[in-house]
Order: structure tokens, then sequence, then C-alpha cells
């Protein structure tokens, strides 16, 4: 016995004297390039024994020599087994691909839509950039994608609007693509496309770009946005989305007011008539017409599924739909045109009714022939309008119009935008060494303003307030009808190969060379006529009721001589009366670019590039300015070098910077002397001496990575623009805006903080299922200095126009000191297939410049705002889920005023309103 005892003890000791070896590798997402697939995992078949991939794929397994069976799986994707026999430390990589007939209880989400895959992004790239994930965005409430950018650090959005502020830099430094391609704006006003036409049912995930590298075009100055669609993953879906909800301000309102014609769909566009200026042939009233109670809905369908082929081939659909309304109402009071004495020449109440609808439809096909090779074709069209009803009551000018109040203008705007952009992508894998992108767009905007109306009625006794009204008469233009309609067509393509080189002793490239090149054609033809009903002031003319306008604007009126109609070129009798105010432009662009990333040493690695563009810019016009017409050209070449340097101190952190030079250009209408006047009543008008600006940037930036999900992240940065543009009062009678070269440099410093932290998270087995509870919490904010210098000799000497500016020198437009954004969630698995996400976000924007002083009058400031909404998201069941939305529930008042020297006089505030919302979701598969 003792020697049976002795030999199980030696073969035991045996045994256990044997060295581990070590099974390790990387797990990669054959989905998503080969990138690493985060999350995976890598177990002993039959056993416990395994381990998780981290952020860059890589696995460890110590086990003892033998032969052992490996599963290496990721939900959602194809599991691959294998048997190994291991004597010596051994490397095995995986690809793991996506098998939409696997049957599984949860379904994964897309890599690239979760916070912790992007994050991971964010730690391997060598540049500096942020991403939002569908992920946070339905954490967040966000429902468009101006909303969601806005979750980023140092990301403001202009009240009212979709445009954004990047680091205190506005829509033209800013610019917008799609799956890495061009899109067009839809507004002749701005450069880039309003963000909140974009629904995030169609958003993967958004980059955010803040410092400029070469693949980026040249027009950059304070980030580009990135939206990448949608593409199907995992097993075959079809979900249904429905919530609804009201606007507490418009649901105050008994009945709400819109316009006559445009109806609840937004499938409206109403042409100019007929004779209009020999007959009153307009067949929509001038009086609003009530609607029922103002229901905000959201319908929403989408769904995918993936077909296998022979030899790997497959094909993925994806396709989603979606209508959305907005009833919104706000009141407040709105002053306008003071001089340097502070005297306030317009002053109104305002009351405001809207209605925006949104009609999204995207569907893509991602063929794959292998792994290594596939086509994308995306195809989206975007449908989004919005009606404002603008009643203004108060005084027109303090000087000869309703003078001491009583007057009344009463403005109905729809404004209609068709978006189309049709893409074809390729991605080609050629071998280890060589990789192949591509891509081709046409994109096509129909932006509308039909019938666009506005009436102006005065006292008819100028002194009393209280007197009857009629037609105001100071000016043609007071009362009228306004059709316009802008086209922009946009041809885009882009190639990019690159090579790498010179492998180290852990089998990795340490160099990768790439070249590519990216053009775009654009043509933009905006039209536009004014019918003004010029009154007659020779004769006595009716009194109006304010209930019945087109008591007064009809035939009869017309016939009798109370007004006749007139285009700014004439009336009856004017050959060219109708001939529309116009400006046509072609912008082309041709890019090459070249870069070189190397790894210097095993920690460190640099970025070189240089971008080269040919641009030219052709405008032509007749208008109301310039009747006879004219045409200017910009041409300019630009090199725009930049680098990034990436340390990697050690697994958890990064040290960033990069630098570079870029241009801003600028925009068609901002170059093209067309009066455009918005519902405040202020008028600008282009220049065509406009040039471009030069733009040099520089960031630094330390990252910290805890956990996965986790960041703690700090960045420094810094620019300096040289005649950097900006719009500006000119001096003249008229107190008209124009845009200039403003001064010799703009520059701008900050600071950016961002942390995302579980505060607790723990995990409880039931039913042999781990079930989760996390208190998490992210915070990101950005504190910058801006200064520009003001030279109006420098105005002067580029251009026939006057500035007097009020400073030397001031801030940058739109840029706030202060951005911060915050949230707090917390989520808990209730069981297998249910769980509660809720989520409370705040944001602030300290106060900042809307307008430079001019002509000692002083600048109008933005007053800084904070809102805080609540969302919660319930999963009922495996298929049914359910949520609460409750949005800018402080209610802040919205308030701008204007620096005076005998005290602030404020010109405008207002609330916008809370709003809530109740959805449900069901997923048929």
């Amino acid at each position: 016995m003792k020697k049976i005892l002795f030999l199980i003890s030696l073969f035991t000791s045996i045994a256990f004297a044997q060295d581990k070896v070590q099974i390790s590798g990387k797990i990669l997402d054959g989905e998503m390039n080969n990138e690493p697939l985060f999350g995976s995992t890598v177990i002993i078949s039959g056993t416990t024994t395994g381990t998780q991939a981290d952020f860059d794929g890589k696995y460890v397994l110590d086990v003892y020599p033998g032969t052992y069976t490996l599963e290496y799986s990721y939900v959602g994707y194809v599991s691959i087994k294998e048997t190994v026999n291991i004597t010596v430390n051994t490397t095995i990589n995986k690809t793991l691909t996506a098998n939409s007939l696997e049957q599984v209880v949860i379904v994964a989400e897309t890599n690239r839509e979760k916070e912790s895959a992007l994050l991971l992004a964010q730690k391997k790239a060598v540049g500096i950039k942020q991403q939002i994930g569908a992920q946070e965005l339905a954490k967040k409430g966000a429902s468009d994608v101006a909303s969601a950018i806005t979750k980023a650090s140092g990301i403001s959005k202009q009240q009212g609007s979709g445009s954004i502020f990047v680091r205190g830099l506005g829509d033209r430094y800013n610019s917008t693509t799609l799956n890495g391609l061009p899109i067009p704006s839809n507004n002749p006003a701005n450069k880039n496309i309003a963000l909140d036409i974009f629904s995030t049912d169609i958003v993967q995930y958004i980059d955010i770009n803040k410092i400029y590298e070469n693949s980026i075009y040249g027009d950059f100055g304070g980030a580009n946005v990135n939206i990448a669609s949608k593409n199907h993953k995992g097993k075959s879906s079809l979900k249904f989305g429905y919530s609804s909800g009201y606007d507490f301000n418009a649901l105050g309102q008994n009945p709400f007011y819109l316009q006559d014609g445009p109806n609840y769909s937004g499938f409206y566009n109403k042409k100019q008539p007929n004779n209009p200026l020999s007959a009153y042939n307009f067949t929509t009233s001038l009086d609003k017409a009530r609607t029922d109670t103002p229901v905000n809905q959201d319908i929403s369908l989408s769904g995918g599924t993936k077909i296998g082929f022979k030899n790997d081939h497959s094909l993925s659909f994806f396709a989603t739909g979606s209508f959305t309304n907005d009833f919104g109402y706000t009141e407040g009071y709105s002053r306008g045109n003071v001089n340097k004495q502070g005297l306030i020449q317009r002053d109104y109440d305002f009351q405001e009714h809207t209605y925006e609808t949104n009609t999204t439809g995207m569907a893509n096909f991602v063929y794959k022939f292998n792994p290594n090779h596939n086509l994308k074709f995306n195809s989206l069209y975007v449908n989004s309008t919005k009606q404002e009803l603008n009643k203004n009551t108060g005084t027109h000018n303090i000087f000869d119009d309703a003078q001491e109040g009583g007057g009344l203008r009463i403005r109905e705007t729809f404004n209609r935008t068709q978006l189309y952009v049709n893409q074809l992508l390729g991605e080609h894998k050629i071998n280890d060494i060589i990789d192949l992108d591509w891509g081709l767009a046409y994109n096509d905007v129909l932006n509308s303003t039909p019938d666009r109306r506005q009436v102006m009625l005065s006292p008819i006794e100028n002194e009393d307030p209280t007197s009857p009204l009629i037609a105001s008469d100071i000016a043609d233009s007071n009362n009228h009808r306004y059709f316009e309609e802008l086209k922009e067509n946009e041809y885009a393509a882009k190639a990019q190969g690159s090579y790498k080189f010179s492998k180290n002793e852990e089998d990795i490239f340490k160099g990768k060379v790439t070249f590519g090149y990216s053009g775009r054609y654009k043509t933009v033809d905006l039209e536009a006529t004014q019918f003004n009903f010029a009154i007659n002031k020779n004769i006595n003319t009716n009194i109006i009721d304010v209930n019945n306008l087109d008591g007064y604007f009809n035939q009869n009126s017309l016939d009798a001589g109370y007004f006749r109609i007139k285009t700014f070129r004439g009336g009856l009798g004017i050959n060219n009366a109708l001939d529309p105010q116009t400006y046509e432009g072609t912008q082309i662009i041709h890019s090459g670019y070249a870069s070189l990333q190397y790894l210097l040493t095993s920690k460190l690695t640099v970025v070189i590039g240089l971008r080269t563009e040919l641009i030219q810019q052709d405008i032509e016009w007749k208008t109301s300015l310039d009747p006879s017409g004219d045409e200017n050209s910009l041409e300019k070449t630009e090199f725009m070098p930049n680098a990034s340097f990436k340390y990697e101190v050690n697994d958890k952190n990064n040290l960033k910077f990069a630098a570079s030079k870029s241009y801003t250009l600028p925009q068609f209408k901002e170059r093209a002397p067309f009066l455009f006047e918005d519902k405040d009543g202020n008028v600008s008008y282009g220049n065509e001496f406009l040039y471009s600006s030069t733009n040099y940037n520089a960031d630094l930036k330390w990252e910290f990575f805890p956990t996965s999900g986790e960041v703690l992240s700090a960045t420094g940065f810094g620019k300096v623009i040289q005649n950097p543009i900006n719009s500006v009062m000119i001096s003249s009678a008229a107190n008209d805006f124009s845009w200039v070269n403003s001064g010799e440099q703009a520059f701008v410093l900050g600071a950016e903080f961002e942390i995302k932290k579980d505060i607790f998270k723990s995990e409880k087995i039931k039913n042999d299922i781990p079930l989760d509870t996390k208190l998490s919490f992210g915070l990101n904010t950005a504190f910058m200095i801006t200064d520009q210098d003001f030279d109006e000799d420098k105005v002067a000497n580029e251009t026939d126009l006057n500035v007097d500016f009020t400073d030397e020198n001031g801030k940058l437009e739109g840029a706030s000191d202060v951005v911060l954004n915050s949230d707090i969630s917390f989520f808990k698995e209730i069981s297998e297939n249910s769980n509660i996400l809720a989520t409370v976000v705040g944001n602030y924007t300290s106060e900042n410049l809307a307008t430079i002083g001019s002509s000692q009058r002083g600048n109008i400031i933005n007053e800084s705002l904070f809102s805080l909404d609540f969302v919660t998201k319930v999963k009922l069941s495996k298929r049914l889920s359910s949520g609460i939305s409750l949005k800018n529930i402080l209610n802040p008042d919205v308030k701008r005023y204007q620096e005076s020297d005998n005290g602030n006089i404020d010109l405008r505030s207002y609330k916008r309103g809370i709003s809530a919302s109740i959805s449900l979701q069901y997923n048929f598969l």
C-alpha cells in the first residue's frame, strides 16, 4: 500500500512540476475589416477555463502541455472550434464573422455601435478623435445627429437650428460627410447640411475629427463630422417603433394655429401662380389655419437580413424608414436696430407656432466576396420640413411706423428640404501588405421656400396704438409673398491605397505608406422671386380686420388701386419683371494626398502627411442689388502638411500630439450680392471680394483607459486663423449685414476634459445566468479663450464696404468660454430578457458672441443656458421594449442682449418649453 501511495505521490509531483505554457493570439472581427473583436471569448471545450479578448483583441491562456479543443466565439458570430496539441508557447489568431442564421438568445449590439468598442477605436487611433455610437445615443435620448454630437466635449448647438459650434468655431469652419464622402448643404445660409434632419435611426456611429488629417477635405477648422450609416449585422431583424408625446407649450394653445396650405406629412410644394402681376391669383389664404390637438409622433420600421452563398460570398441588406413630427410654441419679446445711444427702434412681443416633419428612408446592400473584399451600396432619402407662424405686435420703427406700438407683423414660412444620397463603396484587402478603399457618390438637394407670406399692419393714427389697423406703406416689401428654390448637385469620388512594410520581431508591420485622391464637383442654383404688395399712399386705404386679411389682400382691392403687385424689377408693363433673382455657382476641388505612418519604437508611432488641393469656385448673379448681373471667380492651390504622434505610456495610457494646416472657404451666399431677410427682419447680402482664411491647428492629449467602457482624458488645443471671416453690420442707413475678412488673425486656446466611469458595478447569478447592475457617470467639458482683431482699414482697402468696428478686438462668434455635458445612468438586468436603463443628461453653455458690434453699437450676446433631460428605457421581454423621455425639464429662458455703455439692452427672450414622450418598440424576429 505504501508503494502505491508513493507512486501516486511521485506521478503527482512530476505532473505538477511540469511548467505551464501559453496559448495567445488575437481575435479579429471579420465584419469590421479585421479590427480587434473586444469581448470575444476563447474557452477549452468541456471546461470552464477560458478568457476574454482585451481592447486590442489579445487573449492569453495558461495551460499544461497537452491536446485541447479551443472554441472561439462572440454573440451573433460563427463560433470556431480547433483541436491543437500544445507543447510550447503557441500563437493562434482567429477571425470571426457574423452568422445571420445563428440562433442566439441575446442579440449583440453591432460592434461599432457599442461604447466600449468605440473607446477601443479611440485608444488604438494615432490621431485625436471622438466617436459616439448607437448605444450611447439611445442611452442619452438623442433623436437627431445635431443633438447627438452636442454630447461630445467642446461642441454646442445653435438654438433653433441644426448648426453646431466646435471649440468656438461655427458652421463655416466645420464639414460633414456620410461614410467618408461629402454631403451638400440644404440652406443657402450655411456651408453644412443641418444635422438635425438626420434621424439617429440611420446611425451606426459618428466620428468627430477635431484635428485635421489629410484624408479629410482641407476646408476645415473646427471638426469634420462623419456619419457612418447602419449596416446589417448578426441575425435577421425586423423592428417596429412608435412614440407619442407633447410639447407642453404647444399643448397649452387651444386651438393651435399654422399657415394655410402645407399638409400634415410635409410633402408639399407650392409654385408661384400664373400672371401674378396682372391679377391676384394666389390661392392660399393669408389667414392662419387652425389644427387639431398638437400631438408629436414618431413611427419607424427597420430590418435586415444576411444571405450566405458558396465560397464565403454573402449579401447583407438593411433598411429603415421613419416619420416624425414635432409641434412647438414659444412666446416672448424681440427687439432690434438698437442705435449707439441705446434707442430700440424695433420692439415686438412675439408668438411663434412651429410644426416640423422628418421622413427618412435608407437602404443599403453589402456584398462580401470573402472576408477581404466587399462592395456596399447605400441610398438615403430625407424629406425635412418646418412651418413657422410668427405674430409680432409692437413698434415696427420708433421713428416712422407704429411709433408708440400697436403694430402687427405676421410672417408665415414653410421650408422644405429633400435630400437624396447615393453611394457605392468598396473595401479590398489585396494581401497582408496592400489595402484599397474607394467610393463614389451622387448627391442631390432641393430646398424650397414656397409662398412665404408677410403682412405688416400699423395703426391709422401713428401715435395712437389703439387706433384701427391699415397696411403699412413705409416700404413696398412690408407686405409680400416670396418664392425661393435652391438646387445643389454634387458628384464626389475617393480612392485610397496603403502599403505596409518592415515587420518587427513580433511580426507587426512597423510602417505604412498611404496614397489617396478625392474630388468633388458641385453646382448651386438659387432662384427667388418676391411679389411685393406696394400700398398706394395717394388714396384712403381700408381698415383691415386682423382675422380676415384676405378681406383686404384680394382681387377687388387690386382693382380698386389700394395696392399693386411688383417685383424688384417693377410691375405690370415691365418686360422682365418676372425674371427672378438668381445666383449660380460651380465648385471643383481635386485633392491628392500621401502619408507615412511608422512605429519608431515599441511605444512611439508617428504619422506625417501632406495634402494638396486645387480649388476653383465660380459664381454669377442677377439680383436686386445688381439687376444687370456679374460674375466672380476664386482660384487657389493649397498645400496642407499635418503630423500626429502617439506615445503608448503603457497598456492603459496614451499621449497624443497633432498639428496641421488647413483653410476655410467663403460660401456662395457670402459672395453673391443677394438680399436675404430673416424672420426678425435683419437683412444681409454677400461680398464678392471675400476670400479664404488660413488655419493652423495643434492638440496635445492624454488618455487613460482604466477598464472596458471607461476613459479619463485631458486635451489642450490651440488654433490660429489668418484673415478670419465674420458677419458684420455695414455702416449705412439700412443697417444691413455682410461678410468680410475682418482682421489679420484670430486665435483659440482651450482645454477639454472627459471622464466615463462606472461608479458601482455588480453581478449576481440567477438560474445560471449572470445579471448585471451598474451605475455609471459621464462628464466632458471644454474651457476656451478666444480673441480676434478688427481692422476697418483692411476691410475698406479690400472691399467697397465700410465698417466701423466698435472695438479693436473681441471674441469669436458663437464661442462659449465653457461648454459642459454630463450624464448619470443606472442599468439593471432583471432577468435574461428584461432590463431597465435610466439616464439624466445635462448640458451647459456659457454666454457667447452672436454679432460683432459696429458703428459704436455694442456686441450682441447670447446668454448662458443649462438644459436637463431624463430618459428611461425598459426591455419588457425578448421582443418588446418601452421608454419614457422628458426633455428640457428646467425650461430656462433663452435670452440675448446687446452691450451698451448705459447698461445691457435685452433683445430677445423666450422659453422653448418642456416636452414628454412615451415609446414602444417591438422586434418581430
